[in-house]
């Protein structure tokens, strides 16, 4: 169990919330508050229940990581790079305090741009009820530092400013930093948020105790960015349904032609071993048996059915056909629990995008039906909202590597520091 912001009483309190407001900006302009909305709810309920100050703190890319790519790409173009302005527009928060002051109907009071040192006693000489949003805490390196003496040093900092540590913000809590989980050393109290709480409340399950037939859809490029987690759930599964570039390399590992799909060569004998474990835990392992291929890797590539298993040398698979779609409808109609992550073709070309978009459906009719139906990963979530399909999940999760880990069924920094 976690412990979270009901159980502790907030009257009068500091408090001193992560938040993950790392939100996609161009020129300074919020561009997607799909992270902002999220957070409103624990916001909202901090503030109801008489707080002295709400103290809100987020990264917001990575600057120095950013800037130097933008830097090198000016210069490889011939063109002037000013860093401030980049900054400014991308990096500041102040641009996100002025966003959420809009959605909140209250006043946001920015920090100021020099950091997050030394904001305790203009924290404390706020109104009672106030809202304060720090900078950006990536600006400082303590945040990310690999030896804990160096976070510590802005943990510490940090925990001042709260007699209460809130952490909500999923999208982080697999990242062992700062303001994510070194705080919680020197908070007198810790504890999660409303969307950790949920985010929790659905993937932890899907590894320990799923309602059962459980069915994992896992798709996306790589074999081997997705190993851990399709052994964390073959322990539960009954079928394991791979998609995307990754079935490539299982296709191969089986025997079958994949022409120019994308394959990783130094992953076959895992997915060989992967597959002999489906067999000796008898989960069903669910792979493409007829593709929609093109002979580029292009969204204006002419898309050319490919009607069984083996794909011709001049193709490569960029979707599934309908005789697999077929096969996934079968598999996923008994299935009382659905984990998805990873799309099944290259939903972001339209032309390929019709497998995905058919599975995002699927796993629609089976949350009508009852099943608990959850999404996670970058790719399935912007997939399920491209398709309009979101609000028909049980649970879209806001976390891309936060929810891998999870589902991997590892111990995250993040939430580790709110359990009771």
């Amino acid at each position: 169990m976690i412990k979270t912001v009901r159980s502790v009483d907030l009257k009068g309190k500091r408090v001193i919330m992560r938040v993950d407001f790392n939100v996609p900006m161009k020129d300074g302009v919020v561009q997607d508050d799909t992270r902002i909305m999220a957070a409103l709810p624990t916001i909202t309920y901090i503030l109801d229940q008489g707080v002295k100050t709400l103290t809100l703190m987020s990264h917001l890319g990575d600057p120095s990581k950013d800037a130097k790519k933008a830097r090198e790409k000016a210069e490889k173009d011939g063109k002037t790079f000013d860093e401030a302005a980049y900054i400014k527009g991308k990096h500041r928060m102040a641009p996100v305090a002025a966003y959420l002051e809009t959605k909140l109907g209250k006043k946001v009071i920015f920090a100021g741009e020099d950091g997050c040192y030394g904001k305790k006693a203009f924290i404390d000489g706020q109104a009672a009820g106030s809202v304060i949003m720090l900078e950006n805490t990536r600006f400082h390196k303590e945040e990310t530092a690999k030896e804990a003496a160096d976070r510590d040093k802005l943990a510490r900092e940090l925990a001042s400013y709260g007699d209460v540590f809130v952490n909500d913000a999923f999208g982080t809590a697999h990242r062992d930093h700062a303001s994510t989980a070194s705080i919680a050393k020197f908070a007198p109290v810790s504890a999660a948020g409303f969307l950790m709480e949920k985010e929790v409340n659905y993937l932890e399950p899907i590894v320990t105790t799923p309602q059962k037939p459980l069915a994992a859809i896992i798709g996306g490029a790589k074999v081997s960015s997705k190993i851990a987690v399709l052994e964390s759930l073959l322990k539960n599964a009954s079928a394991l349904v791979i998609g995307g570039g990754m079935a490539y390399t299982f296709l191969k590992a089986q025997g079958h032609k994949v022409g120019k799909s994308l394959v990783e060569d130094d992953q076959i004998d895992t997915a060989t071993k992967i597959l002999g474990a489906a067999k000796e835990a008898g989960a069903e392992i669910v792979l493409p048996v007829d593709h929609v291929g093109a002979e580029t890797f292009d969204a204006a590539a002419e898309p050319v059915a490919v009607d069984g298993i083996d794909l011709p040398d001049n193709l490569m698979g960029l979707d599934v056909g309908p005789k697999t779609l077929a096969k996934y409808k079968e598999v996923l109609a008994g299935a009382k629990t659905i984990v998805w992550n990873g799309p099944v073709g290259v939903f972001e070309f339209d032309a390929f995008a019709g497998g995905t978009e058919e599975v995002a459906k699927l796993v629609a009719e089976a949350t009508g039906r009852g099943a608990v139906t959850v999404v996670g990963g970058g790719d399935s979530v912007a997939a399920v909202n491209k398709f309009g399909l979101a609000s028909k999940m049980s649970h879209v999760s806001t976390g891309g590597g936060a929810s891998l880990e999870l589902l991997e069924g590892r111990k995250l920094p993040g939430i580790e520091v709110c359990r009771n």
